[in-house]
């Protein structure tokens, strides 16, 4: 009995293991999208996390939300920076998150300045 306990426990932590390294490491999508950054903050009571959002149309209609990794700085700093500007994000869709990771599916994983569409200067 005390050996079927312990395969049991074994093959749980084995699952459990699969499961946030499918979740973590294996995207549903790759993409790229582009629009204005009109937030990005840090939020939560007990996890904090980085979230934002994109608008991609004139009247905020069409809205992108997306989490950033903490582990990101670089893309911290440059959505710090580019807050309120036009911008090209490439991002990765996860099956599922968790808390502690964000509140979307979507991460951000690289983000550059654009120039607008709408408004040229």
């Amino acid at each position: 009995m005390k050996k079927f306990l312990i395969i049991f426990i074994a093959a749980i932590l084995v699952g459990f293991a699969g499961y946030f390294a499918f979740i973590y490491y294996v995207p549903y999508s790759e993409g790229y999208r582009s629009g204005e950054l009109i937030k990005f903050s840090r939020k939560g009571v007990l996890v904090k996390t980085w979230e934002g959002q994109i608008s991609q149309g004139l009247s905020g209609t069409n809205v992108f939300s997306f989490s950033v990794e903490d582990s990101e700085k670089e893309i911290v700093e440059k959505m710090k920076e580019f807050q309120g500007q036009y911008i090209k994000v490439t991002y990765k869709e996860r099956y599922a998150t968790f808390f502690w990771l964000g509140d979307t599916k979507y991460f951000i994983t690289e983000v550059k300045s654009e120039k607008s569409p709408i408004f040229r200067n």
